[in-house]
């Protein structure tokens, strides 16, 4: 089995506006569905991916309902679908009860779009509240296009979040940190946590993925793309190029998600 870990997908009426702006944003990314839910399952399908796990955010306090609402309805047998909390909004904490208990696994944070550094005391209360309650927490970690001046999830900040909540389901997007591959080594790697392979072919020598999955186990990585800004099946043939095992490469493919979520595996 194939697990995407690392998908986006929008509403449809905002979906080619959105990934409009984020493109131009991350000077002119190149993008491979037309962001909506139905066309990413089709590339899905196309690309051999048989679920995605779907990394939603909000940018403000308003958007917060509506963008877990979009996540609650789209969930189901091949859509995993994580939900997303604003840091600074009032409801935050009440907003990952429903989000909880509407059947959703994990909830996704991004330090960037949502102006927050990673290892921030405000942020602690949260990432406690997601531990208590088992859901897995998806951080964007390392450099974004969108955001050049700015680097709010380097690996030394992200290792303080690791240290400070042990037993928590920490996945570190990019593979710890992206385009920052030596402080991965040094900081992350070997740690508790997950690492997800998301963007690595514009970002990530292959020998230096090599040496992080070495040091940090085959049974914590996870495969992902970045979908809709990397087609899964590309980035399935980066991870399919390392020096890894069969073995290992079911794991990653397929079998570490599983046990994550809680989903057999």
């Amino acid at each position: 089995m194939v697990i995407d870990f690392h998908t986006h997908a929008f509403p449809d009426k905002l979906a080619l506006r959105a990934l409009s702006s984020l493109s131009e944003k991350a000077d002119g990314l190149p993008y491979y569905t037309d962001g909506t839910i139905a066309d990413t399952d089709e590339k899905m399908k196309e690309w051999g991916v048989d679920k995605r796990v779907m990394l939603s955010i909000a940018t403000n306090a308003k958007q917060q309902h509506n963008v877990n609402s979009f996540a609650i309805e789209n969930n189901n047998d091949h859509i995993i679908a994580f939900a997303s909390v604003y840091p600074d909004a009032p409801d935050a904490l009440d907003e990952i009860d429903r989000i909880k208990n509407a059947g959703l696994l994990g909830i996704k944070f991004h330090p960037e779009y949502q102006q927050f550094l990673i290892d921030d005391p405000k942020m602690f209360p949260l990432y406690d509240k997601c531990r208590a309650l088992g859901l897995v927490m998806s951080f964007h970690a390392g450099r974004d296009l969108g955001f050049p001046d700015t680097l709010m999830a380097p690996p030394q900040r992200s290792r303080r979040v690791i240290d400070n909540f042990p037993g928590a389901k920490i996945v570190l997007a990019h593979m710890g940190g992206a385009m920052l591959d030596q402080d991965v080594l040094e900081y992350i790697a070997g740690t508790d946590c997950y690492l997800d392979t998301s963007f690595s072919i514009y970002g990530l020598p292959k020998q230096a993925a090599a040496a992080i999955i070495e040091k940090h186990g085959a049974d914590r990585i996870l495969f992902g793309s970045d979908c809709p800004w990397e087609r899964s099946c590309d980035s399935f043939d980066y991870v399919d190029s390392l020096p890894l095992s069969p073995e290992h490469k079911d794991w990653i493919y397929g079998q570490n998600a599983l046990r994550l979520l809680g989903l057999g595996g």
